[in-house]
């Protein structure tokens, strides 16, 4: 996938698995700002098939840890805005070869109900375009940690005017999940993202028709 902050800012629009990052090569503070005209969640729909607008600050190493936050409006359940936090480590094995691993706590601040919040570890492992990933449920309400399960594999590549083409393919499964499989192709340029996702989930609200998104973002350095 792209660099730390741009995936951090996309990968709910992107429909890909959790975080992937990339080790740093220089320290210190960085933003993110992004807009979609639908945000996606693994396949789901997170603001009703409207635009949403997020963005974030990142504080990144060059040991490989990295800390940091992330906000967007949501309009599932009786929610209005999501909060996420997150951390982790990622590092280069060799030129062709990286893992990442963190954890990741998604809040939503405004919930009237106040059971809306979980968290998740994730790991990634990256070799040349091919991403695998695993992210596994820690706390929810009313759930157990391991009570869900999201593995995915993304694969992406480069095309000969510096385009990214990506494919995406993800499984949901546990008692604190939507059983279903997503699968999504994307293609980025100049900090736009067209792509299209679908997933076999359809519990009358979120329509498992196929999704189309259009999205742009940018990194800004602190």
């Amino acid at each position: 996938m792209k660099k730390a902050l741009t995936t951090i800012a996309m990968t709910s629009l992107l429909a890909t698995s959790a975080f992937s990052f990339q080790a740093s090569a220089t320290e210190g503070l960085s933003a993110n700002v992004a807009a979609t005209s639908n945000y996606l969640w693994r396949g789901l729909e997170q603001t009703g098939g409207d635009a949403a607008i997020s963005g974030g600050i990142d504080y990144a190493s060059t040991s490989g840890f990295y800390v940091g936050t992330w906000a967007s409006n949501a309009s599932w359940g009786d929610m209005s805005t999501e909060l996420d936090i997150y951390g982790g480590f990622s590092a280069d094995i060799n030129d062709s070869m990286s893992y990442d691993v963190g954890f990741i706590y998604y809040g939503y601040p405004d919930s009237t109900s106040g059971d809306a919040d979980f968290s998740e570890i994730y790991g990634n492992f990256t070799f040349t375009g091919l991403t695998v990933g695993v992210a596994v449920l820690t706390s929810a309400e009313g759930a157990d940690a391991g009570d869900s399960i999201y593995a995915s594999a993304d694969y992406a590549l480069t095309l000969s005017n510096e385009a990214e083409l990506a494919f995406h393919l993800g499984s949901y499964s546990g008692d604190f999940s939507t059983d279903s499989i997503d699968f999504g192709v994307s293609l980025s340029k100049d900090n736009f993202t067209f792509g299209v996702s679908k997933t076999d989930y359809d519990d009358g609200v979120s329509s498992d028709d196929m999704k189309f998104y259009v999205a742009y973002s940018i990194d800004i350095d602190l």
